[in-house]
């Protein structure tokens, strides 16, 4: 007989953002979910990348590489000094546990396969955007050396480009979780619950909900600042305001 419904998070890119990930951790457990996945990229940008993984090792039940996570652990010291310090910010433990992350994690709910990873089944520094074409969706779905053999998923979900949305086409749902400590859509942070029957091959009820949790985003911005962070302005500007560094003039 076919169990309960269950409730699953799925969190991205924190970015050391640790009053974002705490602010939607509690929100999570006020849910009374249990389950929580996170989708990588864990570290940089923001101040508290350390205390961040801590968390994150401690809460998740599956947690995947993303870009910086792959790439961070193998700055050397003659990198960018921003980089240096983002790097040094992590015990050597955690570089190298982020480093060996997974790549990508199967669920199955409600009869629908789930597949999530950090960036596409390509690799975690291929970028998927909101305004795609019908070849990158395809590509989403698609059995890889990333994501290994099997039978092709039917909902993917993946972070990376920081933007929250739900893409439903010929009987396929591909969903970008936002991000929870860098969000580039709106500044709230974001998360996806998504709710089925867990490990059940019947098709049955099955959602999934986009969640944005505010947070005290002045008390992390002068963490940043008592700690010296590099690249602090281009942090506050894209808290505040959700507009990627990338769009405006660089900052003086």
């Amino acid at each position: 007989m076919a169990g309960g419904l269950e409730r699953i998070a799925v969190v991205s890119d924190v970015h050391g953002n640790l009053g974002a990930l705490e602010a939607v951790l509690a929100d999570v457990a006020a849910r009374g979910i249990a389950r929580v996945v996170n989708l990588g990229d864990d570290a940089g940008k923001g101040p508290r990348g350390s205390a961040v993984v801590d968390r994150l090792r401690e809460v998740c039940e599956a947690d995947v590489r993303g870009n910086w996570d792959d790439f961070l652990p193998q700055i050397t010291d003659d990198g960018p000094p921003e980089m240096v310090w983002w790097r040094d910010e992590l015990r050597h433990d955690q570089r190298a546990w982020l480093a060996a992350k997974p790549l990508s994690h199967d669920l199955l709910l409600s009869g629908r396969r789930v597949r999530l990873f950090h960036a596409s089944a390509v690799s975690v520094h291929t970028r998927v955007h909101f305004h795609h074409t019908p070849e990158e969706f395809a590509g989403m779905f698609a059995a890889t050396d990333l994501t290994g053999p099997g039978p092709e998923p039917t909902v993917v979900g993946y972070g990376d480009v920081h933007d929250a949305y739900l893409e439903v086409f010929e009987g396929r749902s591909l969903f970008n979780t936002g991000s929870v400590g860098n969000p580039l859509d709106d500044p709230t942070p974001a998360y996806v619950v998504l709710e089925g029957r867990p490990d059940d091959p019947e098709p049955g009820p099955f959602s999934i909900q986009h969640v944005r949790v505010p947070y005290d985003v002045e008390a992390e911005l002068a963490v940043a600042r008592d700690l010296g962070m590099p690249r602090y302005a281009e942090w506050e500007q894209e808290l505040r305001t959700a507009v990627y560094r990338g769009r405006l003039a660089p900052t003086p």
